[in-house]
């Protein structure tokens, strides 16, 4: 009654249920670790360009010795000051309408990044819901075969039946192996991608403030 010999003794329609779901098994455990950390060093990158940013002295000096920096505060701040001068390089016609360039394509260049960090995660969404009922059609065809022989067997005899069902359960079993870490990590690696999300949307917004002042000394 061992895993190894539980999948062993299983119908062939079984087995491909299993395997496909410890596949999947180790598709989620690969997306968690390659998101986290992902998410951990992008957090990590934007929290020393914002620190540094608002320590800076000259907005367009830090934004070219930041040109080459691929974290999404350096792109949110290299958006935002291009369309700037670019307003600014145009004429200052309607100020307000400047505003919103330079608050578009900030907002852009973070909606763009973030939609990178995201990449994969639904699915985390789509193993955690789909693999139980994928583990459940695997334990009722075992189940189905298993009465199919125990009635050509003519015996129900609990060691006729147990091993049957067992291997049949065994299937929902992985199922939810594989389901529970994927729904746990998508609702964790979510709340901590709407965490970072907000955060950068303030720096935004601060960074925003701060071009509409210079553009109202203009």
């Amino acid at each position: 009654m061992s895993p190894l010999s539980l999948f062993l003794q299983a119908d062939v329609v079984v087995k491909v249920v299993m395997i496909g779901l410890l596949l999947a098994s180790v598709w989620t455990w690969g997306i968690i670790f390659t998101h986290s950390a992902r998410l951990s060093s992008a957090r990590s990158k934007a929290r020393r360009t914002i620190e540094a940013f608002w320590n800076a002295k000259d907005i367009d000096v830090f934004v070219d010795a930041h040109r080459s920096h691929k974290d999404v505060s350096a792109r949110i701040l290299r958006a935002g000051v291009d369309e700037y001068h670019r307003s600014v390089k145009t004429g200052l016609a309607d100020r307000a309408a400047a505003r919103d360039r330079i608050a578009v394509a900030s907002e852009d260049a973070m909606a763009g990044e973030l939609e990178k960090l995201s990449d994969r995660l639904n699915i985390l969404a789509t193993i955690g819901s789909v693999a139980p009922f994928v583990g459940l059609f695997g334990t009722v065809w075992g189940i189905m075969r298993s009465f199919t022989a125990i009635a050509g067997a003519n015996n129900t005899s609990l060691a006729v039946v147990a091993p049957g069902i067992a291997e049949a359960l065994f299937a929902t079993a992985i199922g939810l192996f594989a389901a529970i870490p994927a729904v746990i990590a998508y609702n964790r690696l979510t709340h901590r991608l709407d965490a970072f999300e907000n955060e950068l949307t303030r720096f935004s917004d601060r960074f925003q403030a701060t071009l509409s002042r210079q553009l109202e000394r203009r």
